[in-house]
């Protein structure tokens, strides 16, 4: 499992996790796209903008290995603002590839891209 150095471990001051330590013994967790419902509490929505703002200072627009990223929080945007980089692709993989789709991550978060 590739660790993505220098890549923040969390939220700074909450305990809001953007990384895992260790591979899991039994193979990486399926990513699946979960839905983000309106309503949503302010602190999941800050979460979401310090991840999507994490992703974009670190990868920028290049294709970019699961590695370490936590699988939970990066469920949250697979299928929308994060796509699969190959196909086919596997869920279930470490090594997988994902990148940002632009377009979709600009609309969601405009202040990240701002500047």
């Amino acid at each position: 499992m590739l660790k993505h150095r220098g890549f923040p471990g969390r939220l700074p001051g909450t305990d809001f996790q953007f990384v895992i330590r260790r591979a899991n013994d039994k193979g990486a967790t399926r990513l699946i796209a979960r839905e983000r419902y309106r309503d949503r509490k302010l602190a999941d929505r800050q979460a979401d903008e310090g991840f999507m703002a994490a992703l974009w200072a670190h990868f920028g627009e290049e294709p970019f290995e699961r590695g370490n990223l936590d699988v939970g929080r990066l469920s949250w945007f697979f299928g929308r603002e994060v796509v699969a980089a190959t196909d086919p692709f596997d869920p279930e993989s470490y090594e997988a590839l994902l990148r940002i789709d632009l377009p979709k991550a600009r609309a969601v978060f405009p202040a990240v891209f701002e500047g």
